[in-house]
């Protein structure tokens, strides 16, 4: 099994990060059921070691708290802007959780995450987008704000790669108090 955790949306939520979709040739925007937030990723493990992890997040306990997507940007790669992604506004509660995950998944023997934790919601991945276009929507959305929306659980998906997009299914929904 090939899996991540992170935060799904509520449907509403999502639609309205889905009205951002368009006018960005080279952009191949991700479905709307697709949009999630990744606080871990984890990989490919065996169905055995799937449980463990199951375990150890079962064991997590952390509060609910608020959260706000906020702002537009691009990530790159050698020098090529790659993804298009909605941020997160500054939130101590989101790195304590994604601080505990941590803690439990090493616990359950994973090795440490060595990518530093960027909060974000992929919108697009992208190739030889034209630039003009690019810099024109991140500016004309930069100032985007969504929220507060109330996280009161995690999830543990599983990543199927697909034709023209993975496949995320929740295998495990985990409160927060």
């Amino acid at each position: 099994m090939r899996l991540f955790v992170g935060l799904d949306f509520p449907w509403d939520v999502k639609q309205q990060l889905a009205a951002l979709a368009g006018g960005v040739p080279g952009a191949r925007w991700v479905p709307v059921e697709n949009y999630h937030l990744t606080l871990r990723f984890i990989g490919e493990v065996p169905a055995h070691r799937a449980e463990e992890i199951d375990e150890a997040l079962a064991g997590l306990r952390a509060r609910s708290f608020p959260m706000s997507l906020a702002g537009i940007g691009t990530f790159a790669k050698g020098g090529q802007e790659n993804a298009l992604w909605v941020g997160v506004e500054k939130n101590p509660q989101l790195e304590a959780l994604r601080s505990k995950i941590e803690t439990a998944l090493q616990r359950a023997g994973l090795e440490p995450e060595r990518r530093r934790f960027s909060p974000h919601v992929t919108l697009a991945r992208l190739r030889d987008a034209a630039e003009a276009k690019l810099a024109g929507f991140v500016q004309s959305h930069n100032l985007l704000r969504v929220g507060p929306l109330e996280v009161d659980r995690f999830v543990l998906f599983s990543s199927r790669l697909g034709k023209e997009a993975s496949v995320y299914t929740p295998e495990v929904e985990y409160g927060l108090h």
